[in-house]
């Protein structure tokens, strides 16, 4: 049973998971030493640095990470592990609501280990899902591309229109009911009209031709 957390990262993942920990009647202790003084010691630290920080945790407790992308294998010598990646991007404003209802990627090498990592997804709000240790690049990929890669088309959208003299919110409302919409396509590509995308290209070409590939690429990967 696992009643008391230690949180090692104070940043927005590490924040948010601490105060939802706390508001669940957990005994947390939050900070940047990886002490053992718990049921469960959590790693909430930049990737590149999950390996060096777990060797400094004493063997016992249970030690898991947030990372979708790292190996479990980042968490030796340690064999009481597991990771739980919530699948949601995280904002220093914001607090634990934010991981309500969001899913959550739980690798787990042992079926006591996958209990507990269930576990901690159901108390963070999570709704968790089963990825194999080998798959967590190519499903952190995709991931980012969801969201990270969605900042890059909104700057770039953005850019667009107020080079054009539109005020660049107005697209927050046209992405959002996109999402809403199942994400159907609509506009020239799905419409067929190439005369249009022709224009597009030559607009882009004269006003901001840094963009040109970007919207090549796109125009391909969604013609397909």
């Amino acid at each position: 049973m696992i009643s008391t957390v230690r949180v090692v990262g104070t940043g927005r993942a590490g924040g948010a998971i601490a105060a939802r920990l706390a508001e669940r009647g957990l005994t947390v202790h939050a900070g940047r030493k990886p002490l053992a003084d718990a049921d469960l010691v959590l790693l909430a630290v930049p990737d590149g640095s999950i390996a060096e920080v777990a060797q400094r945790v004493p063997i016992g407790p249970w030690l898991a990470h947030v990372s979708g992308a790292t190996s479990l294998r980042a968490l030796d010598p340690h064999v009481r592990r597991f990771s739980v990646h919530p699948l949601q991007t995280l904002s220093r404003e914001r607090g634990p609501e934010q991981l309500d209802g969001a899913w959550a990627a739980v690798t787990a090498e042992t079926e006591e280990a996958r209990t507990s990592a269930r576990w901690l997804a159901s108390t963070l709000g999570l709704h968790a899902f089963d990825l194999a240790d080998a798959d967590k690049p190519l499903y952190h990929a995709g991931a980012a591309m969801a969201s990270n890669f969605l900042v890059t088309l909104h700057q770039a959208a953005a850019r667009l229109l107020e080079e054009s003299g539109a005020p660049s919110e107005a697209l927050v409302p046209l992405m959002t009911r996109t999402i809403e919409n199942g994400f159907v396509l609509t506009g020239p590509i799905a419409r067929g009209d190439w005369s249009t995308v022709e224009a597009h290209l030559s607009a882009l070409e004269e006003r901001a031709p840094d963009l040109v590939p970007l919207y090549r690429a796109l125009a391909e990967a969604t013609q397909r």
